[in-house]
């Protein structure tokens, strides 16, 4: 139990990576499991992961995000976007995909179905938008955990021009957007925000039982 707070206290947010510094395959696939196996709303995972190997993409998409030095410099960038609408194809997908997982009875598949559908097919775009974003904070912080569990540092942002950014890769094509940028690597010894003290509200503060 005390392991998973000293994973929490020694993760900040970096500013400075090394850039010699790489993720080993291994860690790359346990950050790719970790976020495959991130809870979402009726586990419909409305999201997509894009991986930015290009360095010379990555320095269009440092200019995007105000110059910030860890879009380049980290050893990997990470997009984590969300589906800007669900329709009745993407909720079939799923339903086959529990069905097959699961080898669930066609009955209870079909029940299960027209629920996903009358729940979420009724909803208009500019509720299922945001509904969306916000399964990828729930990935966010998910990854924040695993990266900090491998001593792998993890720097959120939503210092970016999304517009501009969903532009460039051509986002809307795929029915997604981009939500928040994440730079994963290793931190840099000059980087002196890793010893500062953590700043966070006393307990008697934030929590209350009632």
């Amino acid at each position: 139990m005390k392991q998973i707070i000293a994973d929490l206290n020694w993760r900040y947010a970096t500013k400075q990576y090394d850039a010699t510094k790489k993720l080993t395959n291994e860690q790359l696939e346990i950050v790719k499991d970790s976020l495959r196996l991130t809870p979402s709303a009726y586990g419909i995972q409305p999201l997509k992961f894009i991986f930015v190997a290009s360095p010379a993409l990555r320095e269009q998409i440092k200019e995007i995000a105000f110059n910030q030095g860890q879009v380049v410099d980290a050893s990997h960038l990470l997009i984590i976007c969300s589906y800007t609408s669900i329709d009745e194809d993407y909720l079939d997908n799923h339903v086959s995909l529990v069905t097959e997982t699961r080898n669930t009875p066609a009955e209870r598949a079909a029940g299960f179905s027209e629920f996903l559908k009358k729940n979420i097919l009724n909803m208009a775009d500019s509720d299922v938008e945001p509904w969306n974003v916000h399964q990828a904070y729930i990935a966010l912080g998910q990854l924040l955990h695993t990266c900090a569990s491998m001593r792998v540092d993890a720097t959120p942002m939503e210092g970016f021009n999304a517009k501009k950014l969903d532009e460039l890769l051509g986002l809307s094509d795929q029915k997604v957007k981009s939500v928040l940028l994440c730079p994963i690597g290793f931190r840099s010894t000059e980087d002196n925000y890793q010893h500062l003290a953590k700043v966070r509200k006393p307990k008697e503060q934030l929590f209350q039982t009632i």
